[in-house]
């Protein structure tokens, strides 16, 4: 692993992301079990002058408790590759299955918090967990985001990580 700043790949993560390519968030249950969850929607920026990465999770979601419970996340992204992994994280719920151990997953350990980096991907983001906010239907003021994204009412809640590492990984 090589230790970059937030901003090095940013653009190529953002790329990943634009095409719908998508990328691994992960976090630790209770028994500091990793899940890993896939992603489409990330966000990485400044905010109360530290950066930052955004991630939106359903309160339905194995991985919303897992952030809750942890403190923290990191922000896995392949960069166009492991598309059947991601298929396989975005399809199950880490409540009913051991996503590694089903995927041969592979990890490292991180260095700021206690959860793991994925091997495989490209760039990882270790992030602390500093607020969370809910989103309400009145606070989506698009009808057509609501319509689309938000039909039973399942708005997710909006996670701001500290990045307090980010690598480049090479195993």
């Amino acid at each position: 692993m090589n230790p970059i700043t937030p901003w090095k790949r940013f653009g190529e993560v953002q790329e990943q992301i634009l095409h719908g390519n998508g990328a691994f968030l992960v976090a630790v249950d209770e028994r500091d079990r990793p899940n890993a969850m896939t992603i489409g929607w990330l966000q990485i920026g400044t905010v109360w002058s530290r950066p930052v990465c955004h991630v939106l999770v359903r309160p339905s979601r194995y991985t919303h408790r897992c952030i809750a419970h942890s403190g923290a996340f990191t922000v896995n992204v392949p960069l166009g590759t492991m598309a059947e992994e991601l298929a396989f994280c975005g399809s199950r719920s880490g409540r009913d299955v051991d996503k590694f151990a089903e995927l041969s997953l592979r990890t490292i350990l991180g260095t700021k918090v206690r959860v793991p980096l994925l091997t495989g991907c490209a760039v990882a983001y270790e992030c602390r967990l500093v607020a969370h906010a809910a989103l309400a239907p009145d606070g989506v003021l698009d009808e057509g985001i609501r319509a689309k994204y938000y039909p039973r009412g399942d708005f997710h809640t909006l996670f701001f990580g500290e990045i307090v590492a980010a690598w480049e990984i090479t195993a």
